[in-house]
């Protein structure tokens, strides 16, 4: 373990299989057996892109992994949001299959939604979560969750197949994710995720009660998904890949695409009942 943590030459390193057998000499059976453990003890993070140092190992070194900078860039869009709609705007990130809140910003309605920052909640019960497991792998989601999900109340997906059934709608609403009282009953939420060129770090979300018409508010929570990712990834937008030879990935919409009659009909596309 110690020598496949000391290949990783820096905080954003990113090693291959058999990049890690190659500078630790170990065979490549027992690198990948090593590196499966690391991954699930998150002393090591995995994507598309290979192994890098995971939230433990970033955390003896002083680091939160880049969560500060979130938080920094984050934070004006949040309270725009808030005062804008007078709804709770929440940011989050991924730990294994929990979201954690790194930020909350609410009004009259903050004290009636029981989240806090530092807390943590399901992935798969939140708007929060599903919006960032979407844009993983679906084996990397796989290895999240057992087959079996726990069900906060009676309208939370309770099965891995479900589960990407929804993840999949999401990315068909270009990563706009909703739950009506599936992690808390009578709470109402509409989320997206921030994404680099890696996947996504974090979410946006807006929270009210359940008659909340997440429709008129879904585009705001857009836009600012796609502001954070761009302050945080400049380099990472469609013209920057496309000038590096990369595919590029369908870029978020400008928000006025996102009519209250269209998002009318996305949702009724996507209605569905887990009772």
């Amino acid at each position: 373990m110690t020598l496949i943590l000391d290949a990783f030459a820096g905080r954003s390193a990113r090693l291959t299989l058999e990049d890690v057998a190659r500078h630790t000499g170990l065979p490549r059976s027992t690198a990948h057996r090593i590196l499966d453990q690391l991954v699930k003890q998150r002393w090591l993070d995995h994507n598309a892109h290979g192994y890098g140092l995971g939230r433990r190992a970033l955390g003896l070194g002083g680091g939160d992994g880049g969560q500060s900078r979130i938080r920094e860039v984050a934070a004006p869009l949040l309270h725009e949001l808030q005062i804008t709609t007078g709804l709770v705007a929440h940011l989050a990130v991924l730990d294994g299959a929990e979201i954690y809140y790194l930020d909350k910003v609410g009004g009259r309605l903050a004290s009636s939604v029981p989240s806090r920052v530092g807390g943590r909640a399901p992935a798969h019960s939140t708007a929060l979560g599903k919006a960032i497991l979407a844009w993983l792998e679906p084996e990397r989601v796989d290895a999240l969750f057992g087959p079996g999900l726990c069900r906060l109340t009676n309208r939370t997906i309770g099965d891995l197949n479900t589960l990407h059934q929804e993840l999949h709608r999401i990315r068909r609403r270009r990563g706009l994710a909703f739950e009506r009282g599936e992690s808390h009953p009578g709470i109402a939420c509409v989320a997206a995720a921030i994404r680099g060129e890696e996947g996504p770090v974090a979410g946006i979300s807006l929270v009210g009660d359940i008659r909340t018409p997440l429709e008129n508010v879904a585009p705001l929570v857009a836009a600012a998904a796609r502001e954070a990712s761009l302050s945080l990834f400049p380099g990472s937008g469609p013209s920057a890949r496309r000038a590096r030879g990369r595919r590029p990935c369908p870029p978020p919409q400008p928000e006025d695409t996102w009519s209250p009659e269209a998002m009318n009909r996305l949702l009724a596309l996507d209605a569905r009942d887990w009772l």
